[in-house]
């Protein structure tokens, strides 16, 4: 018996590492969407009709994760570094997926370019906030509210090119509302630089 006390004091403290983990509901939430991007991938390439449908529906179930664990989070009171690093992961890996995988889909240069420009934009801006957390001038490239404009045409877009096939009348709607969230990335994208170049230019 006394042999096997320095086991359970081991399992004792790795349950307590375990509990402060911080696994809260909006964390698992976070988690559930990047599940999702290689179950979104499997669900594009069956050699189905309802497939894509099936295939919006799950694009559009994360995108509900997306709002909700940030509300949870603010509501609960449970908001984590995890999380808060974790969160726009999550949402950048899934936008980039889904683009790419509409981007083999039409293989035109119509929608590739503005595909292209929400990808750029989203690495441009990601590394800038990393720069700028470093230099403790985090909310100076804050979400603007052009940013959750750009947001919500970006995730309409994605879910009406996903759920329907190239050249129907709402797959067009689709690409107009993409170019739409296209040009409001490059807007806020100048907003952003322009906020955030003192400090950049000062660094120098």
């Amino acid at each position: 018996m006394i042999a096997h006390r320095p086991y359970r004091m081991v399992a004792l403290r790795l349950q307590a590492r375990t509990s402060g983990a911080q696994m809260n509901i909006p964390n698992i939430l976070t988690l559930a969407r990047i599940a999702f991007i290689p179950l979104l991938v499997v669900i594009f390439y069956l050699p189905y009709g309802w497939s894509m449908l099936l295939a919006a529906g799950l694009f559009g179930l994360a995108a509900i994760t997306d709002w909700l664990d940030g509300y949870l989070a603010r509501r609960w009171n449970q908001s984590t570094p995890f999380g808060a690093f974790l969160d726009p992961v999550a949402d950048k890996l899934m936008v980039a997926v889904a683009l790419a995988l509409l981007i083999e889909r039409y293989d035109a240069a119509w929608l590739t370019l503005p595909a292209l420009v929400i990808i750029g934009r989203e690495i441009v801006i990601s590394a800038l906030r990393e720069w700028m957390a470093e230099m403790g001038k985090r909310g100076t490239v804050a979400v603007s509210s052009i940013g959750k404009i750009k947001t919500t045409l970006q995730m309409v877009a994605l879910l009406l090119l996903l759920g329907f096939p190239p050249g129907s009348l709402i797959a067009q709607i689709g690409i107009v509302t993409l170019y739409l969230a296209a040009a409001l990335t490059l807007w806020s994208m100048q907003q952003y630089l322009r906020a955030a170049w003192p400090h950049l230019s000062g660094s120098m």
